[in-house]
């Protein structure tokens, strides 16, 4: 008998992971925050051709993100991370000469396509590593991680950018591709022997999303979420753009703002987390909602640093409020056997805000003005506070019925 029959352990492979992963997301959001602005000074294009590289990376990352797991079920995860990460690297190396408008969308396109190759990866290799009951350390830890990198990277991204964004692209390129290496040099594969055997065709996959769409719960939840998102990519792919055009806030002040918001995450959501499970979580999703439509008229009033520092902090206690409820509230309503499926479903909501957000504040701004994208995201928002509130009164019904 061990000895230590309670004590979870956590294997090498799981801290090198954990350690790459610092490293990767350091690289990542030394960059991708600042991409808008990247492509905005060396294209020469109006906001509405620059935003359109946004959509259609979202696309494209809606598309990986269908076929990552699939792909992680037969070709293995250490495959699928590898492939993310070294293609990734390549890819900003690429940017580095690109100066026309259709390199600069196939290189958007193929990023989409990378990026979520490595999460998928990683998220199936965690599950085969640990037993049920340790998977959610396991995944607080891997959360940890990556809002470490988010804290650190825009900080390095802003300080470098300001002076060469080649250097910075170099930079991150070189930690991507160190720990693809890694990776594949020293990370064993866990896909156990019957997932290439098992793994469901597209269609098969399809199918089961066509079969969550149909929970009436779940399909509200989907048109709220993606009305929040929408906001939520004003203020993390629009935002820096906006700022340094017109208030000549550049890279490395406006780089404080995406590290308050990690800070925050660090330090407060167990916090928070322990007073929102506490309620019920249909309406504690429309008090976070609200906090996103706030974030939209502060920075559409605002004109200064602080300001737009405020509608941060804003934000953040939205998210706080409305992460952990919501990957709650999908796990309570979906069937036992589709629980990660629903999840995966869920998460593709940030695709799609993706999608039409950035691209809607290009046309705005180039037809209306300026302030005009966070006062009609503000509209947005006031919609998802709606749908939302739909939601709570409909989960309340249902709920009243059953008991």
């Amino acid at each position: 008998m061990s000895k230590h029959p309670a004590r979870r352990h956590f294997s090498s492979q799981f801290w090198l992971m954990f350690a790459g992963l610092v490293l990767s997301s350091t690289g990542t959001t030394m960059i991708w925050p600042f991409m808008l602005v990247y492509a905005s000074e060396k294209l020469g294009q109006p906001l509405t051709a620059v935003t359109s590289l946004m959509t259609i990376n979202a696309i494209c990352a809606l598309i990986a993100a269908i076929l990552a797991g699939s792909l992680a079920d037969q070709i293995g995860r250490k495959i699928v991370m590898g492939v993310g990460l070294l293609g990734q690297a390549a890819i900003y190396l690429l940017y580095i000469p690109s100066k026309e408008f259709v390199v600069f969308a196939i290189l958007m396109g193929l990023s989409g396509f990378f990026v979520p190759l490595y999460r998928v990866g990683t998220d199936a290799m965690l599950a085969d590593m640990f037993p049920p009951e340790d998977r959610a350390q396991a995944y607080a830890l891997v959360r940890m991680g990556r809002n470490i990198g988010v804290a650190l990277g825009p900080i390095l991204g802003g300080l470098v950018l300001a002076k060469s964004y080649n250097i910075g692209l170099l930079a991150a390129a070189s930690t991507l591709a160190v720990f693809g290496l890694i990776t594949f040099l020293f990370l064993h594969e866990t896909r156990p022997a019957s997932s290439s055997t098992s793994a469901e065709s597209l269609r098969d996959q399809l199918k089961v999303y066509k079969s969550a769409l149909q929970n009436k719960f779940f399909s509200r939840l989907i048109g709220a979420h993606t009305l929040m998102e929408i906001c939520g990519t004003l203020v993390w792919s629009f935002l820096v753009v906006y700022l340094k055009q017109n208030f000549g806030i550049n890279e490395a002040q406006y780089s404080w703002l995406p590290t308050t918001n990690a800070l925050m995450v660090v330090f407060l959501q167990v916090f928070v987390t322990r007073l929102t499970q506490k309620r019920r979580a249909t309406s504690m999703l429309t008090l976070g909602s609200a906090f996103y439509t706030a974030t939209m008229l502060v920075i559409a009033l605002s004109s200064s640093f602080w300001g737009f520092w405020a509608a941060m902090v804003v934000m953040t206690v939205g998210e706080l409020i409305i992460a952990p409820t919501a990957m709650t509230f999908v796990s309570g309503i979906a069937p036992e056997n589709q629980r990660g499926r629903y999840l995966g479903l869920f998460g593709l909501t940030w695709n799609l805000g993706m999608a039409v957000g950035p691209l809607s504040a290009g046309i705005l701004t180039d037809s209306v003005g300026m302030r005009a994208p966070y006062f009609g995201a503000a509209i947005i928002g006031a919609l998802s506070v709606v749908a939302f509130l739909a939601l709570d009164r409909l989960y309340r019904r249902e709920t009243a019925l059953i008991q």
